[in-house]
């Protein structure tokens, strides 16, 4: 029997070349292996779609879903919510990138109390490198 992802993570992208394999890459590389990785192709009309089954190719936890046109992030969501199969589920920007361990300690965090929902701080880089909690 087939053991079900802890976490299935959904990232809408729309025309998102230039830094979805940062995303992307940032989510195969989590220590927490037992994830789902949900993409919602929002009808991307740049390289979008080919950069996305490169990855596909080379890890069995990424599902793709390309729609035909773009319907915005919410519907992209809640397509994702209706195939996940993991025990909770997590949103993610395509432009995001996540800590090495951050589904492992939200994952953590969230058995340890019981939790129903988890929300994290973030980080966000500028060009020149400054960094700034928010």
């Amino acid at each position: 029997m087939k053991k079900l992802p802890k976490i299935s993570i959904i990232v809408p992208i729309f025309n998102g070349e230039d830094f979805v394999e940062r995303c992307i890459k940032s989510l195969i590389e989590q220590t927490l292996k037992e994830t789902e990785i949900i993409i919602i192709n929002d009808g991307s009309d740049d390289k979008t779609e080919k950069i996305l089954q490169q990855y596909k190719s080379t890890d069995t936890r990424i599902k793709i879903i390309t729609l035909d046109k773009n319907y915005g992030q919410g519907y992209c969501r809640n397509i994702g919510i209706q195939i996940a199969k993991g025990e909770y589920i997590a949103f993610i920007d395509s432009d995001d990138k996540v800590d090495y361990n951050y589904f492992e300690k939200l994952y953590s965090t969230i058995t340890k109390y019981n939790a129903d929902i988890a929300t994290t701080n973030i980080l966000k880089h500028k060009k020149n490198y400054k960094k700034y909690n928010v």
